[in-house]
């Protein structure tokens, strides 16, 4: 696998890791098994990602359980990524939650919940608009500066933000929903990323699932989904949004591969420092979204790519 540096000084990740909330938290719940996802979350670092994205907000900290069994006696294989500034509501929303306090007090229960003494990469997940960022920032950066954590990732923020939670720290990395289907920010934020050596981690890289190809209607979705809730997901959206899918995968035919394979290769041609977060359960979806990897798109592939229409449904919170 091809690898890139998280911030200018910081460890070598291969260019595709691996996003652990669906495996217990949203998607399908009536499906989990947490037994084969610690397991995969082990095949996943057997097959070289090492990598791994978790966050405290999902589902109320179990997630976070999950990776730290999956890697116990693994730590040193692992580049652990968790992040703080969100909280779950019952309801199962999730808003912000950026005061000092609250991000101290949730760095010290990711530790504990994960069983390691630091954390490789800490995201700050959402910009409370009740605090500044810089006051944010600033006490993740204390946490740096106590030895728990080795380095902060901004989530989406605009350029002039950035530069100021810069000036109080650097950022090795920036956090974003960015694929085929969601395409917000790449006009500013991936050049910042780009001239500042920040890593760009693209969460939901297949579109929450959709250009993976299994959806065509709404109720190929389980039952007790969240993504039934989401605009993309509607029954009209939904139609459209595979037709989207099925012209990808006339891009995927060329090159013998598929639609998910296809999408994670568009965005690892970005840039270097673009490093795609896609989750699964399944061992087969691991194998070949590690596929992407190894497909190199044309110029007329990429032309072809970026004139397909607008999917339907707003990009989800």
């Amino acid at each position: 696998m091809r690898t890139t540096t998280l911030g200018r000084d910081g460890p070598v990740v291969g260019r595709l890791g691996l996003g652990a909330m669906g495996l217990s938290y949203r998607y399908a719940p009536g499906l989990r098994d947490r037994t084969k996802a610690v397991s995969l979350v082990q095949e996943a670092v057997d097959l070289g990602v090492n990598l791994v994205e978790t966050a405290g907000a999902y589902a109320a900290g179990e997630n976070e359980r999950l990776i730290g069994e999956a890697i116990r006696g693994r730590r040193d294989e692992v580049v652990l990524c968790t992040g703080g500034g969100l909280l779950g509501d019952p309801d199962g929303g999730l808003r912000p939650a950026g005061c000092p306090q609250a991000l101290r007090d949730a760095v010290d229960e990711s530790l504990r919940r994960l069983h390691v003494d630091h954390i490789d990469l800490y995201l700050l997940r959402r910009v409370d608009p009740g605090v500044p960022l810089e006051e944010s920032w600033g006490a993740l950066a204390e946490q740096v500066w106590a030895g728990k954590i080795r380095m902060l990732g901004l989530p989406v923020v605009t350029v002039q933000e950035a530069r100021d939670a810069e000036a109080v720290h650097e950022a090795a990395a920036m956090a974003a929903e960015v694929s085929l289907f969601t395409r917000c920010g790449l006009d500013d934020v991936v050049p910042y990323a780009v001239e500042r050596r920040i890593a760009l981690l693209a969460g939901a890289p297949l579109g929450r699932g959709l250009l993976a190809g299994p959806f065509s209607r709404h109720d190929d979705l389980p039952a007790d989904d969240w993504r039934r809730t989401q605009p993309r997901f509607a029954p009209r959206a939904i139609r459209h949004n595979y037709a989207l899918t099925q012209a990808v995968g006339q891009v995927a035919a060329r090159h013998g591969a598929t639609p998910a394979q296809v999408a994670l290769a568009w965005l690892l041609r970005l840039g270097d420092h673009v490093v795609p977060l896609p989750g699964t359960r399944a061992s087969y979806h691991l194998a070949e979204n590690l596929g992407g990897d190894r497909v190199r798109l044309t110029e007329q592939d990429v032309t072809d790519l970026e004139f397909l229409p607008y999917p339907a449904g707003a990009p989800e919170a």
